[in-house]
């Protein structure tokens, strides 16, 4: 027995938001100390803003690291807002580790022309 059929027209398109941050650790002197501080950084913002957070660069380094942080809505403008209070909670507590922050937005288009017709 399937899903029964269905069809929905009002759904709106979800939109990924990217936070891609680039860090530098001046006074890390190993892998240990700034995987301490990254964890610090990653549970902060997955508890104050419900996000995924993963390090996406740099992981042999002790000095440098990418983080890259995703959420998902769909409304454009909640997205926005989420991102850019990110970035100033991060400028506010990390802003001497900070050396770039780069904000993407992905539309989709996969609930644009839904006709969902489960068996």
């Amino acid at each position: 027995m399937g899903r029964p059929k269905r069809e929905n027209t009002d759904l709106k398109a979800p939109v990924i938001g990217l936070l891609t941050i680039e860090l530098h650790f001046p006074s890390a002197h190993s892998l240990k100390e700034k995987r301490m501080v990254l964890k610090s950084i990653k549970e902060r913002l997955r508890r104050k803003f419900n996000v995924a957070v993963a390090e996406t660069g740099y992981h042999d380094l002790w000095q440098r690291s990418v983080l890259s942080v995703a959420s998902v809505s769909s409304a454009r403008p909640i997205l926005e807002s989420t991102l850019e209070a990110m970035d100033r909670d991060l400028e506010k507590r990390y802003s001497a580790e900070i050396v770039s922050t780069r904000f993407e937005l992905i539309e989709s288009g996969f609930f644009a022309q839904s006709n969902w017709n489960y068996e």
